[in-house]
This record gives structure tokens, sequence and C-alpha cells, in this order.
């Protein structure tokens, strides 16, 4: 049975947020304390009990609904199992806190879904003994942690029901000293029944009909029917993805068909006005052969025609050479004869005189 200088508080949160370091650090125990991605809490866990404020109190370590190897309502048989027995021991508890870190760039779902199921084992009764501790302050500056401090306060998704039910919000600032702060708010507490523990225990309700049991498999049903939205969301968009696909390549076949056809009719007037072009300068090549031609041609019948008349002329000219030859021997035998008879004239003179003179 417990007495009423002992206090049991139960650690709750989400995997990560630090509860098994603080119950180290206010107990003394040495729970092992996850440095990695997975989780180190599978199992309800039990401080030793210790001493404070003349006070014996007792800390229980609760694995988070996000644990690395246990289901969702694995980890809720555990808590709920451990909270009855308890329970039915008369150890009730003098409060509950609630780990959260304020280094979260915002509440996600995993987050929303731990704070969930934390208020379905509780009930609003017993929020007046509940404290939500924010943590990891030295990752944050001050402003900022403030600032995220005011928005998990007031929003109506967040904190803010539970704590106008009567909950309070600690800071630990991973110190001993703050540790002990936040243990000596519970104090004064007097010892509560959570909801899932009189369900269980006086409802004689199973684990999975407790308020608890049922926000959990309703949240799994909204998990599934969220995961077969993102599934039929991720499908539509693939599909979507695949016609955009589909139609950027047609598009791109087309344009490279229609590249292709134009660089083809580009090749082919290349090659039309090359022909025409090889036309013309053969053309342009005939023209100035047959102009080369007739040039020649021309030269050559002028030149034909300057040997006839050279011809011509020569011939004239050995026709006058031979007419003036003639001339000149008939001249010669002319004058030959001119002499012969002037000589044969002398001649008789001379014998005429010559008989004269005898």
């Amino acid at each position: 049975m417990g007495d009423s200088s002992s206090l049991t508080i139960a650690v709750m949160g989400a995997t990560g947020t630090g509860k098994s370091s603080f119950i180290n650090l206010a107990s003394g125990s040495g729970f092992e304390v996850g440095t990695g991605l997975l989780s180190c809490t599978a199992e309800v866990q039990t401080s030793r009990p210790f001493h404070f404020m003349g006070r014996e109190i007792t800390l229980i370590d609760t694995p988070g609904f996000d644990d690395s190897f246990k289901s969702d309502h694995e980890i809720l048989m555990l808590i709920g199992e451990h909270l009855s027995q308890s329970y039915r021991e008369n150890q009730k508890l003098s409060g509950i806190i609630y780990m959260h870190r304020i280094s979260d760039f915002k509440m996600n779902g995993i987050s929303r879904r731990n704070f969930t199921m934390f208020r379905s084992l509780c009930g609003e009764s017993t929020f007046r003994n509940v404290a939500i501790v924010t943590n990891m302050w030295g990752e944050v500056n001050e402003e900022r942690g403030v600032a995220r401090l005011e928005e998990l306060a007031t929003s109506p998704v967040l904190f803010k029901p539970v704590l106008d039910k009567g909950a309070t919000m600690l800071r630990h600032y991973n110190s001993k000293e703050s540790a002990d702060a936040i243990l000596s708010h519970f104090l004064d507490n007097h010892p509560i029944t959570l909801q899932i523990q009189d369900e269980i225990v006086h409802q004689n309700k199973s684990v999975s009909e407790t308020s608890a049991g049922v926000e959990l498999e309703e949240d799994k049903q909204m998990l599934l029917e969220e995961e077969k939205r993102k599934y039929e969301e991720h499908l539509r968009q693939e599909k979507e993805r695949l016609e955009r696909i589909q139609r950027e390549q047609e598009e791109q076949r087309r344009i490279e068909v229609e590249t292709a056809r134009r660089e083809h009719e580009a090749k082919l007037e290349r090659h039309k006005m090359e022909r025409e072009e090889e036309k013309r300068r053969l053309e342009e090549q005939r023209r100035q052969e047959a102009e080369r031609t007739a040039q020649l041609q021309r030269r050559m019948a002028q030149e034909a025609a300057a040997r006839f008349r050279q011809e011509k002329e020569e011939e004239r000219l050995r026709e006058e050479i031979q007419r003036q030859e003639q001339r000149a021997r008939e001249e010669h035998a002319r004058l030959r004869h001119e002499l012969e008879r002037a000589r044969q004239e002398q001649e008789r003179i001379q014998n005429e005189g010559g008989c004269i003179i005898c």
C-alpha cells in the first residue's frame, strides 16, 4: 500500500524528448539514454525510490508511442497494464510529467499523436496534476524559445486545452536544480486516478476498449485513411507525373521530328540552292568558255585573214619582184644588146677609120 509521504510521478512524452535523462538526473538512476535515432525505453521502467524534501519519490519512465521496435498498440498495452496493476496495489500517481522539446521547429504528427494519447490516458479530471515540461533550451536562443512556448500555450490544437483544465508549464534546463524545481511542484498534490486506470480496474474494460484504446484505434484508422489518401495522392501525382513526362516526351519527339523535318527541308533547300548555284556556275562557265571559244575563233579568223592578206601581199610582192626581175633582165638584155651594138658600132667605126689611115 502507498503512504502519504511517498509520491509516484509518471514521465511521459515522445521518443527522444529526454524522459530517461530527466529521471536519471532527478533520481540518480542509470536508465539507458538514447543518443541516436532509435528509442531506448522499450518497457515501462520504475526508478529506485529516492528522498526529496522529506518525501519518498518514485519516477515511472514510459516509452513513447513512436517507439522504434514496438507498435503503438503494444506501447499502450504496456502502459495500461502497468498503470492498472499499480492502481490495484494502491499506488496512485501524484503527478504526471509530459516532456516536450522546445527545440522542435514545429509540433509534427508524431508529437501531436503522443500528446493526444497522453490526454486520453489521463482524462480531463487529472490535468491539475499534470506538468508540461519543456526541455532542451540550450539548443535554441531565448527569444525563439519563448516565442515557441507562447505558441504551444495559446494554440487550441496544442497545449492550451490542457492548460485551461489546470495543467502547468515548466522549464527544464538539464540541471539538477531545475529537475528538483519540477519535482517540488508535485509535493502538495493529492493522488489521482487516471482515466485508463478507472476504465480498466473499475469499468472492467480491456485496454483496447478504454478511451485511449479507442482513440488509438481511431487514430490508427485516421492514419490508415491518411496513408490511403497519401498513397492515392501519390498515385495521382505519379500518374500526373508520368502523363506530364509522356506529354513532355511526346512534345520532345514532336519538336525533334519538327526540327528534323525543318533540318531536312533546310538541307534540301541548301542542296537545291547549291544545285542552282552549280547550274549557274556551270552555265557561266559554259558562257565564259563559249565566249573564250568565240574570241579564239575570232582571233583565229582574224589571224587567218591576216595570214591570207600577208600571203596575198607576199604573193603580190613575189610577182612584183618577179616582174621587176623580168624587166631588169629584159633591161639588162636590152642594155647588153645596145652595148653589143655600140661595141660593134665602135669596132666598125674603128675599122673604118683604120682603113682610111692606111
